[in-house]
């Protein structure tokens, strides 16, 4: 079973569980899908515990009806606006005249060191780089000569309650959170190609209640951000604009929506049925085009001020790569571009093996990318500085418990 990994991606809209095998280094193949709709979740975060947990039970046992395997532990995708982010520095004096695994330990242990409330706990603590005696610009320490190591960390943290919140809910289903991982790094495992990583990029993830935004420059993350808007601010937008219930505001914007009015034609129309209204009622195309133009422009107004703010903007010639159910939305690449004045491209999951169908969609960017996520920690030994260094720490006495038993080990004869 160690070739077998399980992700389970916690939206606002949907909840999907895959279960995939590690065919080779590049191919996963999904052997289970369980795709609920989302109940009891806003904006990336638990509001009725009971309505999340039947909904998670419900794609769990769909994944393990269609793969004929048993869920015990799984990676969790985690988004909301109570995620933030900080980047930290270790430092720690090698103990002998070469770096080992140690003393990156060591390092990142320092580096995980920041002060935070009590109220939040760090999901990640994901090195950047390191500098050895003065010298940066290093990514693999192991095994050189040295006196002084430093590591540049960025380290995301979580409102606990949230957290313990979604960790409730996947524990009813039976399933250990082996992990929990932000959704915009999950979906950059898919999307963003090594070039895009190390020339400098930012991932765009748009689901149906949050924008999650992560940075990579020289292949490292830098800045991480989730913004509190997405699909259904739009939908909610075109429902009170044109006095439609959710749902058909819902079909209304994935049957006829568009980004741009200048590439919707003036007698473009379809019906629909408003409030107070016993017929159906016909509605000019670039009304809503209208609508959704206005919340998709804000929305992209809000990275582009999140991007500045984190003082990166001028590191990102690779320009967004925009995924998640929201770039599915026509023209939406042109109007991102024209805002932000940068290249846009949208991405979805690729080299998909087995039960594949419905996951290659911009939708499934992160439910994938956890698979791949699960794959690299299974790849990666212990302080192995990896071409994506990713260093996840998780909460919990085990890593404190190994780190002592490695440090008697040196001590002891």
């Amino acid at each position: 079973m160690d070739d077998i990994v399980v992700g389970i991606d916690v939206g606002t809209t949907k909840i999907c569980t895959l279960i995939a095998r590690i065919e080779d280094d590049e191919n996963l193949r999904i052997m289970g899908v369980g795709v609920e709709p989302s109940e009891g979740i806003r904006k990336g975060v638990i509001v009725d515990l009971t309505a999340a947990a039947q909904a998670i039970a419900r794609s769990v046992a769909k994944a393990e009806q269609t793969s004929g395997l048993k869920i015990d532990s799984a990676l969790v995708s985690l988004a909301g606006a109570h995620v933030s982010s900080i980047n930290s520095r270790g430092v720690v004096a090698v103990t002998g005249e070469v770096v080992d695994e140690l003393d990156v330990e060591r390092a990142l242990e320092a580096a995980r060191a920041v002060a935070i409330p009590s109220s939040r706990e760090i999901i990640h603590v994901i090195q950047r780089g390191f500098v050895l005696d003065g010298e940066d610009g290093i990514h693999q320490p192991i095994g050189m000569h040295g006196y002084r190591l430093e590591v540049e960390a960025h380290v995301i943290t979580a409102a606990s309650a949230t957290v313990e919140n979604i960790r409730h809910a996947v524990a009813s289903a039976g399933v250990e959170v082996a992990q929990f991982v932000l959704n915009p790094l999950a979906s950059a495992e898919v999307v963003l190609t090594d070039t895009e990583r190390q020339m400098g990029a930012v991932v765009c993830d748009i689901g149906g209640g949050t924008t999650d935004l992560a940075i990579y420059v020289n292949g490292d993350v830098w800045h991480t951000m989730v913004l509190a808007v997405g699909g259904n601010h739009i939908t909610a937008d075109i429902a009170h604009g044109l006095r439609l219930p959710i749902n058909q505001a819902e079909d209304a914007k994935k049957q006829y929506g568009h980004s741009l009015r200048t590439e919707v034609m003036a007698d473009e129309s379809f019906t629909v049925t408003p409030f107070g209204e016993d017929q159906p009622v016909r509605i000019r195309r670039q009304d809503m085009t209208h609508i959704i133009e206005a919340r998709v422009e804000e929305m992209f107004d809000l990275c582009l001020q999140e991007i500045k703010r984190s003082g990166y903007d001028g590191l990102l010639p690779a320009g967004m790569i925009l995924t998640g159910g929201v770039s599915l939305l026509p023209g939406i690449r042109n109007l991102a571009s024209r805002v932000l004045g940068m290249p846009v491209r949208t991405a979805q999951p690729e080299k998909l093996l087995g039960l594949a169908d419905k996951l290659n969609s911009p939708a499934y960017s992160t439910s994938v990318g956890l698979l791949y996520w699960a794959a690299a920690l299974q790849s990666l030994p212990a302080g192995d500085g990896s071409r994506r260094k990713m260093r996840s720490q998780q909460k919990g006495e085990n890593q404190s418990w190994n780190t002592m038993k490695n440090l008697l080990k040196r001590l002891l004869p």
